[in-house]
């Protein structure tokens, strides 16, 4: 036991190497604009930037193949066997969604919906966001706070801002929000873990969202999103803000004859007058005016195809994936059915 012990104990520390940056012209440059803009003291900047521990694996996921440091591979024979024969099993949107819409999912967001039933029908009458949604982006984005994320926040923008990768601009920019939050919300920035790319919360949002989006529902006088009731609202300020209309539907399968559909641009970002899409119908009443995006999602056998309202479109806001948004919104149809059979 010792001996395994030792090992995964020299294993971490092959991998987290503490850096100082300090002495990095670019991170100076930073440390620079939150002495004289943002209330910082050099002690307290000098004592951040100087003990950083580098987020290889973060930092992975934001440069080419090639330049990767490779990461031990944890997972069992049993369990890369499972996933190639996952890969052979499903098409791309059957592999995605398994993951995403799950019965347990779906009970965890009707108890979630339950237990802050006073905050969400708040929210919903404020924001017009039905509460199904807000529940379903908790539950794809960290499983209703069970998972926030496990990298420390700081280290993790140091290391994106700094090391060489294809966002270090906008990483730059969101360290610099995260200290400036540190300051506002009284918070010490190296105590916060989250995701791989910085996002904090419930809802996994980015730092430059909180001045955005982000508000103080429980009135305490600051903004945590770690908080139920922070993260339910923001969720919902963030979908308004961005477009989101009330009562005004989301998504709808249509009926497609063609196994592979290809007659038409599919995603988010491609609209249509819906009377000019021969052979596409609607199959569910569907009273939406407006143009629609064509959503395809790719199964091992055919293509499914769905018409995406402007409500769809707010969702790729949030994340800009329309197998992010679809799953979203066929989890949220799912809770919904399950809140009101209870």
């Amino acid at each position: 036991m010792k001996i395994v012990y030792i090992s995964i104990v020299m294993l971490f520390f092959s991998q987290a190497k503490a850096k100082d940056y300090t002495k990095n012209l670019q991170a100076i440059q930073c440390m620079d604009t939150l002495l004289k803009k943002y209330g910082f003291t050099q002690n307290e900047l000098i004592a951040l930037f100087s003990n950083v521990t580098v987020q290889q694996e973060a930092l992975n996921a934001f440069v080419p193949r090639e330049k990767q440091k490779r990461i031990k591979d944890t997972r069992t024979p049993a369990q890369v066997q499972k996933a190639k024969q996952i890969n052979l099993q499903y098409g791309a949107w059957e592999r995605y969604v398994r993951l995403k819409v799950t019965e347990k999912r779906i009970r965890q967001g009707v108890d979630f919906i339950q237990k802050h039933k006073k905050t969400f029908e708040e929210v919903e009458k404020k924001y017009g966001v039905p509460k199904e949604y807000i529940a379903a982006i908790l539950g794809v984005e960290t499983v209703y706070g069970k998972n926030v994320g496990k990298y420390p926040i700081f280290d993790t923008l140091v290391t994106l801002a700094f090391e060489e990768n294809r966002r270090n601009d906008f990483f730059r920019k969101e360290l610099i929000h995260f200290l400036r939050l540190s300051k506002s919300q009284h918070f010490n920035p190296k105590d916060v873990k989250g995701s791989h790319a910085g996002a904090i919360g419930l809802g996994q949002f980015l730092p430059s969202n909180y001045d955005a989006y982000g508000v103080d529902f429980d009135k305490d006088g600051k903004i945590t999103l770690q908080k139920a009731d922070d993260a339910i609202a923001s969720i919902g300020n963030y979908l308004k803000k961005n477009g989101w209309r009330k009562d005004e539907p989301v998504a709808v399968h249509v009926f497609c004859n063609e196994k592979r559909f290809s007659r038409y641009e599919t995603g988010h970002t491609h609209f249509y007058n819906p009377d000019n899409l021969v052979g596409l119908l609607p199959l569910l009443p569907w009273n939406y005016k407006g143009k629609v995006c064509l959503i395809k999602l790719e199964k091992k056998e055919y293509d499914e195809i769905w018409y995406g309202a402007k409500n769809f479109f707010v969702i790729t806001r949030y994340n800009h994936s329309d197998y992010y948004a679809m799953s979203i919104h066929q989890l949220a149809q799912k809770i919904k059915k399950r809140f009101y059979e209870n």
